[in-house]
């Protein structure tokens, strides 16, 4: 029996197919070239690339380059933060424009920034810190990756006295 179903179709089919073929010929050649590759050397670069971008996010998260500033005859306070984050800022008595800050075992120099809100903001532009500190509590921010460091920081002095005033009552 002789199938009748697609002979008027056949010119019209295969004009499409021709041209669908065409279209993703580019995309089939890519996948075949990717299927040929082996396996192995795919995870190798995998691996490779995250390592590398490990590497260079820890670089730029330490800056040896800028020499850490004295903190000779400055008073430091000690804040304990949230997950276990803890910093220490020391601060001259007689300025009151910038203040030095040790973040995981490195510090740092930060300047004051002027603000509307009345909020105390340092920074050090060349690394992305940013301290913010209200009266209630502070908190470390990275400006370059935009996320928080340190959160809900709070001075150990300030958390003494008032487990002393609580005893007391």
């Amino acid at each position: 029996m002789k199938s009748t179903l697609f002979s008027p179709l056949k010119p019209q089919l295969l004009a499409k197919l021709l041209i669908t073929l065409c279209a993703t010929g580019l995309s089939v050649s890519a996948i075949a070239a990717d299927a040929t590759k082996d396996p192995i050397s795919k995870k190798t670069t995998k691996a490779k690339t995250t390592k590398n971008a490990k590497a260079d996010s820890k670089k730029s998260e330490i800056d040896t380059s800028e020499p850490e500033p004295n903190i000779d005859q400055n008073v430091d306070t000690e804040y304990k933060c949230e997950l276990g984050n803890s910093l220490v800022m020391y601060a001259h008595p007689e300025d009151n424009q910038s203040l030095a800050m040790r973040w995981r075992n490195r510090l740092y120099k930060l300047t004051r920034v002027e603000t509307s809100t009345g909020a105390h903001r340092f920074e050090n532009q060349k690394i992305g810190l940013v301290w913010i500190n209200i009266p209630s509590k502070g908190m470390l921010l990275d400006s370059r990756r935009g996320h928080q460091l340190a959160n809900e920081c709070k001075s150990t002095k300030v958390a003494s006295l008032s487990v002393t005033e609580t005893q007391v009552k």
